[in-house]
Protein backbone atom coordinates (compact mmCIF):
# COMPACT_ATOMS: atom_id res chain seq x y z
CA UNK A 1 0.00 0.00 0.00
CA UNK A 2 1.38 3.44 -0.87
CA UNK A 3 2.20 5.80 2.11
CA UNK A 4 -0.59 8.40 2.35
CA UNK A 5 0.39 9.37 5.59
CA UNK A 6 0.66 12.77 4.68
CA UNK A 7 -2.62 13.25 2.43
CA UNK A 8 -5.68 14.61 3.26
CA UNK A 9 -8.55 11.90 2.54
CA UNK A 10 -10.21 12.53 -1.00
CA UNK A 11 -12.17 10.39 -2.91
CA UNK A 12 -10.46 9.91 -6.59
CA UNK A 13 -13.06 8.44 -9.81
CA UNK A 14 -11.69 5.83 -11.43
CA UNK A 15 -13.85 4.73 -14.39
CA UNK A 16 -17.08 3.33 -12.76
CA UNK A 17 -16.21 3.44 -9.25
CA UNK A 18 -14.58 5.49 -6.46
CA UNK A 19 -11.08 4.99 -4.42
CA UNK A 20 -10.89 6.05 -1.08
CA UNK A 21 -7.08 7.56 -0.89
CA UNK A 22 -5.12 9.61 2.20
CA UNK A 23 -5.90 9.81 5.57
CA UNK A 24 -9.80 9.91 7.02
CA UNK A 25 -9.04 11.28 9.74
CA UNK A 26 -10.91 14.15 12.25
CA UNK A 27 -8.90 16.72 11.35
CA UNK A 28 -10.49 16.23 7.50
CA UNK A 29 -13.98 15.32 8.66
CA UNK A 30 -14.88 18.92 7.22
CA UNK A 31 -12.89 18.85 3.78
CA UNK A 32 -14.44 14.82 3.63
CA UNK A 33 -18.19 15.73 4.21
CA UNK A 34 -18.14 17.99 2.01
CA UNK A 35 -16.09 16.19 -0.90
CA UNK A 36 -18.52 12.66 -0.19
CA UNK A 37 -21.57 14.01 -1.75
CA UNK A 38 -20.67 13.32 -5.21
CA UNK A 39 -19.71 9.26 -4.07
CA UNK A 40 -23.31 8.59 -3.24
CA UNK A 41 -24.48 7.24 -6.46
CA UNK A 42 -21.32 5.16 -6.63
CA UNK A 43 -21.66 1.89 -7.20
CA UNK A 44 -18.72 0.69 -5.23
CA UNK A 45 -15.64 2.70 -3.36
CA UNK A 46 -12.62 0.86 -2.94
CA UNK A 47 -10.63 0.95 -0.12
CA UNK A 48 -7.36 -0.77 -0.70
CA UNK A 49 -5.65 2.64 -0.82
CA UNK A 50 -7.12 3.79 2.34
CA UNK A 51 -4.59 5.81 4.84
CA UNK A 52 -5.28 6.69 8.34
CA UNK A 53 -8.19 5.94 9.64
CA UNK A 54 -10.57 6.82 12.86
CA UNK A 55 -14.05 6.80 13.95
CA UNK A 56 -14.50 10.57 11.97
CA UNK A 57 -13.85 8.89 8.59
CA UNK A 58 -15.08 5.17 9.30
CA UNK A 59 -18.25 7.35 10.02
CA UNK A 60 -18.19 9.15 6.92
CA UNK A 61 -17.30 6.08 5.20
CA UNK A 62 -20.66 4.38 6.54
CA UNK A 63 -22.77 7.13 5.21
CA UNK A 64 -21.62 6.66 1.63
CA UNK A 65 -21.06 2.80 1.71
CA UNK A 66 -24.53 2.25 3.78
CA UNK A 67 -24.63 -0.34 7.03
CA UNK A 68 -25.44 -3.26 5.39
CA UNK A 69 -22.97 -3.04 2.82
CA UNK A 70 -20.12 -2.45 5.69
CA UNK A 71 -21.64 -5.52 7.44
CA UNK A 72 -20.46 -7.30 4.42
CA UNK A 73 -17.35 -5.82 4.00
CA UNK A 74 -15.20 -8.79 4.79
CA UNK A 75 -16.69 -10.29 1.19
CA UNK A 76 -15.81 -7.32 -1.12
CA UNK A 77 -12.52 -5.82 0.73
CA UNK A 78 -10.56 -8.76 1.99
CA UNK A 79 -7.72 -6.61 1.77
CA UNK A 80 -8.18 -4.37 4.27
CA UNK A 81 -6.94 -5.39 7.72
CA UNK A 82 -8.86 -6.92 9.85
CA UNK A 83 -8.92 -3.59 12.83
CA UNK A 84 -10.27 -1.46 10.24
CA UNK A 85 -13.01 -3.76 9.04
CA UNK A 86 -14.01 -4.14 12.85
CA UNK A 87 -14.02 -0.27 13.54
CA UNK A 88 -15.95 0.08 10.21
CA UNK A 89 -18.53 -2.46 11.27
CA UNK A 90 -18.71 -1.45 15.25
CA UNK A 91 -19.12 2.05 13.55
CA UNK A 92 -21.93 0.74 11.43
CA UNK A 93 -23.81 -1.06 14.38
CA UNK A 94 -23.83 2.26 16.21
CA UNK A 95 -24.92 3.98 13.56
CA UNK A 96 -28.08 1.64 13.47
CA UNK A 97 -28.56 1.56 17.35
CA UNK A 98 -28.94 5.41 17.57
CA UNK A 99 -30.86 6.43 15.09
CA UNK A 100 -30.76 10.46 13.81
CA UNK A 101 -31.71 12.62 16.75
CA UNK A 102 -35.13 14.49 16.34
CA UNK A 103 -36.37 18.06 17.27
CA UNK A 104 -38.64 17.32 20.13
CA UNK A 105 -42.36 18.18 19.85
CA UNK A 106 -43.33 21.27 21.01
CA UNK A 107 -46.88 21.78 22.25
CA UNK A 108 -48.81 24.78 21.33
CA UNK A 109 -49.57 25.93 24.82
CA UNK A 110 -45.80 25.93 24.96
CA UNK A 111 -45.47 28.43 21.83
CA UNK A 112 -48.08 30.35 23.22
CA UNK A 113 -47.31 30.94 26.32
CA UNK A 114 -43.88 31.93 25.31
CA UNK A 115 -45.71 34.30 22.98
CA UNK A 116 -47.42 35.86 25.47
CA UNK A 117 -44.57 36.33 27.79
CA UNK A 118 -42.98 38.07 24.85
CA UNK A 119 -45.62 40.93 24.31
CA UNK A 120 -45.73 40.83 28.35
CA UNK A 121 -42.06 41.75 27.65
CA UNK A 122 -42.57 44.14 25.29
CA UNK A 123 -45.04 45.95 27.16
CA UNK A 124 -42.74 46.28 30.22
CA UNK A 125 -40.16 47.82 28.09
CA UNK A 126 -42.83 50.26 25.98
CA UNK A 127 -44.45 51.40 30.16
CA UNK A 128 -40.90 52.03 31.18
CA UNK A 129 -40.48 54.25 27.71
CA UNK A 130 -42.99 56.19 29.07
CA UNK A 131 -42.34 56.91 32.36
CA UNK A 132 -38.95 58.27 31.11
CA UNK A 133 -40.37 60.38 28.71
CA UNK A 134 -43.19 61.67 31.18
CA UNK A 135 -40.31 62.66 33.12
CA UNK A 136 -38.12 64.13 30.12
CA UNK A 137 -41.59 66.30 29.58
CA UNK A 138 -41.42 67.68 32.65
CA UNK A 139 -38.35 68.26 33.56
CA UNK A 140 -38.58 70.41 29.70
CA UNK A 141 -41.75 71.94 31.35
CA UNK A 142 -40.99 73.14 35.05
CA UNK A 143 -37.00 74.74 33.15
CA UNK A 144 -38.82 76.49 30.59
CA UNK A 145 -42.25 78.11 32.63
CA UNK A 146 -40.08 80.11 34.34
CA UNK A 147 -38.59 81.59 31.03
CA UNK A 148 -41.62 82.89 28.80
CA UNK A 149 -39.03 84.71 26.47
CA UNK A 150 -38.47 81.19 25.65
CA UNK A 151 -42.21 80.08 25.38
CA UNK A 152 -43.52 79.17 21.40
CA UNK A 153 -46.77 80.82 21.69
CA UNK A 154 -47.13 80.81 17.66
CA UNK A 155 -46.87 77.40 17.79
CA UNK A 156 -48.79 76.47 20.94
CA UNK A 157 -51.50 78.90 19.82
CA UNK A 158 -51.52 76.56 16.04
CA UNK A 159 -51.81 73.37 17.46
CA UNK A 160 -54.97 74.38 19.70
CA UNK A 161 -56.31 74.99 16.45
CA UNK A 162 -55.29 72.11 15.33
CA UNK A 163 -55.86 70.22 17.84
CA UNK A 164 -59.17 72.06 19.74
CA UNK A 165 -61.32 74.43 17.68
CA UNK A 166 -60.87 71.57 14.16
CA UNK A 167 -62.64 68.64 16.25
CA UNK A 168 -65.47 70.63 17.85
CA UNK A 169 -67.42 69.52 15.19
CA UNK A 170 -66.82 65.87 15.04
CA UNK A 171 -66.64 65.87 19.11
CA UNK A 172 -70.12 67.40 18.76
CA UNK A 173 -71.83 65.57 16.63
CA UNK A 174 -70.70 61.99 17.99
CA UNK A 175 -71.54 62.91 21.94
CA UNK A 176 -74.86 64.11 20.17
CA UNK A 177 -75.70 60.75 18.76
CA UNK A 178 -74.44 58.57 21.73
CA UNK A 179 -76.48 60.90 24.12
CA UNK A 180 -79.32 60.03 22.06
CA UNK A 181 -78.68 56.13 21.85
CA UNK A 182 -78.17 56.49 25.81
CA UNK A 183 -81.83 58.06 26.32
CA UNK A 184 -82.77 55.44 24.25
CA UNK A 185 -81.56 52.83 25.64
CA UNK A 186 -82.24 54.14 29.26
CA UNK A 187 -85.93 54.96 28.72
CA UNK A 188 -86.56 51.03 27.07
CA UNK A 189 -85.39 49.35 30.46
CA UNK A 190 -87.10 52.31 32.62
CA UNK A 191 -90.17 51.96 30.81
CA UNK A 192 -90.74 48.77 32.41
CA UNK A 193 -90.64 50.10 36.01
CA UNK A 194 -92.40 53.37 35.23
CA UNK A 195 -89.41 55.49 35.83
CA UNK A 196 -88.64 57.07 32.37
CA UNK A 197 -87.78 60.11 34.42
CA UNK A 198 -84.95 59.24 35.50
CA UNK A 199 -83.81 59.06 31.89
CA UNK A 200 -82.61 62.32 32.83
CA UNK A 201 -80.60 61.54 35.43
CA UNK A 202 -79.05 58.59 33.15
CA UNK A 203 -77.73 60.73 30.75
CA UNK A 204 -76.80 63.73 32.86
CA UNK A 205 -74.30 61.51 35.13
CA UNK A 206 -73.17 59.57 32.40
CA UNK A 207 -72.05 62.68 30.34
CA UNK A 208 -70.88 64.47 33.22
CA UNK A 209 -68.58 61.91 34.94
CA UNK A 210 -67.85 59.64 32.32
CA UNK A 211 -68.41 59.88 28.25
CA UNK A 212 -68.13 63.37 27.78
CA UNK A 213 -64.25 63.45 28.40
CA UNK A 214 -64.12 59.87 27.31
CA UNK A 215 -65.14 60.24 23.88
CA UNK A 216 -63.74 63.70 23.55
CA UNK A 217 -60.20 61.59 24.43
CA UNK A 218 -60.95 58.47 22.30
CA UNK A 219 -61.20 61.08 19.42
CA UNK A 220 -58.43 62.81 19.66
CA UNK A 221 -56.42 59.77 20.83
CA UNK A 222 -57.06 58.75 17.38
CA UNK A 223 -56.99 62.31 15.48
CA UNK A 224 -54.66 64.47 17.45
CA UNK A 225 -51.68 61.33 18.38
CA UNK A 226 -51.16 60.02 15.21
CA UNK A 227 -50.84 63.08 13.60
CA UNK A 228 -47.93 64.06 16.30
CA UNK A 229 -46.34 60.74 15.81
CA UNK A 230 -46.62 61.08 11.97
CA UNK A 231 -45.30 64.33 11.64
CA UNK A 232 -42.24 63.75 14.45
CA UNK A 233 -41.94 60.75 12.36
CA UNK A 234 -41.57 61.83 8.89
CA UNK A 235 -39.08 65.27 10.78
CA UNK A 236 -36.97 61.94 12.00
CA UNK A 237 -36.89 60.18 8.60
CA UNK A 238 -36.03 64.00 6.84
CA UNK A 239 -33.05 64.23 9.28
CA UNK A 240 -34.96 67.56 10.51
CA UNK A 241 -34.34 66.46 13.96
CA UNK A 242 -30.54 66.20 13.59
CA UNK A 243 -30.76 69.68 11.87
CA UNK A 244 -32.40 71.24 15.20
CA UNK A 245 -29.80 69.40 17.23
CA UNK A 246 -26.79 70.53 15.22
CA UNK A 247 -28.51 74.52 15.59
CA UNK A 248 -28.18 74.07 19.80
CA UNK A 249 -31.81 73.62 19.79
CA UNK A 250 -34.27 71.26 21.56
CA UNK A 251 -36.61 68.76 20.28
CA UNK A 252 -38.22 68.88 23.39
CA UNK A 253 -38.46 72.26 23.77
CA UNK A 254 -39.58 73.17 20.30
CA UNK A 255 -42.14 70.49 19.15
CA UNK A 256 -43.19 68.33 22.30
CA UNK A 257 -43.92 71.69 24.81
CA UNK A 258 -46.26 73.31 22.29
CA UNK A 259 -47.98 69.86 21.31
CA UNK A 260 -48.51 68.97 25.29
CA UNK A 261 -49.65 72.01 26.00
CA UNK A 262 -52.23 72.82 23.61
CA UNK A 263 -53.92 69.19 23.84
CA UNK A 264 -54.02 69.82 27.75
CA UNK A 265 -55.94 73.02 26.51
CA UNK A 266 -57.84 71.51 24.12
CA UNK A 267 -58.93 68.85 25.88
CA UNK A 268 -61.14 70.03 28.64
CA UNK A 269 -62.76 72.49 26.18
CA UNK A 270 -63.59 69.50 23.95
CA UNK A 271 -65.01 67.54 27.04
CA UNK A 272 -67.48 70.62 27.89
CA UNK A 273 -68.44 70.27 24.18
CA UNK A 274 -69.07 66.83 24.13
CA UNK A 275 -71.18 66.63 27.69
CA UNK A 276 -73.49 69.51 26.14
CA UNK A 277 -73.85 68.36 23.83
CA UNK A 278 -74.74 65.03 24.57
CA UNK A 279 -77.01 65.72 27.42
CA UNK A 280 -78.67 67.75 24.73
CA UNK A 281 -79.11 64.79 22.76
CA UNK A 282 -80.56 63.18 25.37
CA UNK A 283 -83.34 65.94 25.81
CA UNK A 284 -84.33 66.03 22.33
CA UNK A 285 -84.70 62.22 22.91
CA UNK A 286 -86.66 62.94 25.99
CA UNK A 287 -88.45 65.73 24.74
CA UNK A 288 -89.57 63.58 21.48
CA UNK A 289 -90.37 60.33 23.37
CA UNK A 290 -90.89 60.14 26.47
CA UNK A 291 -92.82 63.67 27.22
CA UNK A 292 -90.32 65.43 29.26
CA UNK A 293 -89.99 69.37 28.35
CA UNK A 294 -86.57 70.63 28.05
CA UNK A 295 -87.30 73.14 30.64
CA UNK A 296 -88.25 70.05 32.94
CA UNK A 297 -84.89 68.68 31.35
CA UNK A 298 -83.06 71.33 32.95
CA UNK A 299 -84.87 71.62 36.48
CA UNK A 300 -84.40 68.18 37.21
CA UNK A 301 -80.22 68.88 36.53
CA UNK A 302 -80.24 71.98 38.18
CA UNK A 303 -81.74 70.22 41.34
CA UNK A 304 -80.97 66.87 40.98
CA UNK A 305 -77.19 66.49 40.19
CA UNK A 306 -74.32 67.93 42.01
CA UNK A 307 -71.65 69.93 40.93
CA UNK A 308 -69.42 67.39 41.89
CA UNK A 309 -69.79 65.12 38.40
CA UNK A 310 -69.34 67.71 36.57
CA UNK A 311 -66.14 68.73 38.40
CA UNK A 312 -64.60 65.12 38.19
CA UNK A 313 -65.23 64.90 34.51
CA UNK A 314 -63.75 67.99 33.72
CA UNK A 315 -60.56 67.70 35.55
CA UNK A 316 -59.92 64.12 34.25
CA UNK A 317 -59.22 65.88 30.83
CA UNK A 318 -55.84 67.49 31.15
CA UNK A 319 -54.61 64.12 32.75
CA UNK A 320 -55.87 62.51 29.39
CA UNK A 321 -54.70 65.05 27.32
CA UNK A 322 -50.83 64.82 28.38
CA UNK A 323 -50.79 60.93 28.14
CA UNK A 324 -52.28 60.97 24.98
CA UNK A 325 -49.84 64.17 23.67
CA UNK A 326 -46.62 62.59 25.57
CA UNK A 327 -47.16 59.20 23.79
CA UNK A 328 -48.04 60.37 20.29
CA UNK A 329 -44.80 62.46 20.67
CA UNK A 330 -42.43 59.22 21.99
CA UNK A 331 -43.81 57.32 19.40
CA UNK A 332 -42.52 59.90 16.78
CA UNK A 333 -39.21 59.94 18.40
CA UNK A 334 -38.54 56.11 18.30
CA UNK A 335 -39.78 56.01 14.30
CA UNK A 336 -36.90 55.32 11.86
CA UNK A 337 -35.99 56.77 8.73
CA UNK A 338 -38.77 54.68 6.27
CA UNK A 339 -42.28 55.44 5.64
CA UNK A 340 -43.31 51.52 7.03
CA UNK A 341 -41.82 52.48 10.33
CA UNK A 342 -43.27 56.17 10.46
CA UNK A 343 -46.78 54.10 9.24
CA UNK A 344 -46.17 51.36 12.32
CA UNK A 345 -45.49 53.54 15.28
CA UNK A 346 -48.59 55.97 13.90
CA UNK A 347 -50.62 53.06 14.67
CA UNK A 348 -48.76 52.32 17.80
CA UNK A 349 -49.89 55.53 19.06
CA UNK A 350 -53.47 55.63 18.84
CA UNK A 351 -53.55 51.99 20.16
CA UNK A 352 -51.71 52.84 23.27
CA UNK A 353 -53.09 55.91 23.64
CA UNK A 354 -56.47 54.48 23.42
CA UNK A 355 -55.34 51.84 26.44
CA UNK A 356 -53.83 54.32 28.70
CA UNK A 357 -57.18 56.88 28.58
CA UNK A 358 -59.81 53.63 29.19
CA UNK A 359 -57.17 52.26 31.88
CA UNK A 360 -56.76 55.38 33.56
CA UNK A 361 -60.60 56.33 33.62
CA UNK A 362 -61.50 53.21 35.08
CA UNK A 363 -58.89 53.60 37.98
CA UNK A 364 -60.17 56.97 38.79
CA UNK A 365 -63.90 55.43 38.87
CA UNK A 366 -62.70 52.75 41.32
CA UNK A 367 -61.05 55.57 43.16
CA UNK A 368 -63.72 57.88 42.84
CA UNK A 369 -66.47 55.10 44.21
CA UNK A 370 -64.05 54.29 47.10
CA UNK A 371 -63.81 57.71 48.30
CA UNK A 372 -67.45 58.57 47.60
CA UNK A 373 -67.67 61.15 45.10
Amino acid sequence: MPDTASRPGMLVQEADRFSAEGDWTLPHYARLSAVAAKARAAEEIALDRLGALDTSGASVLVDLLGADRVQEIDRWAPALPPERRSMLKAVAKAREASPPPTEPRALPILGALAELGRRVEALGRQQLQLAGFIGLTLTSLLANLPRPWRWRITALVAHIQQTGLNAIPIVALLTFLVGAVVAFLGATVLRDFGATIYTVNLVTYSFLREFGVLLAAILLAGRTASAFTAQIGAMKANEELDALRAQGLSPMELLVLPRVLAMMISLPILTLVGMLSGMLGGALVCALALDISTTQFLAILQREIPLRHFLLGIGKAPVFAFIIAVIGCLEGFKAKASAQSVGEHTTSSVVQSIFMVILLDALAAMFFMEMGW
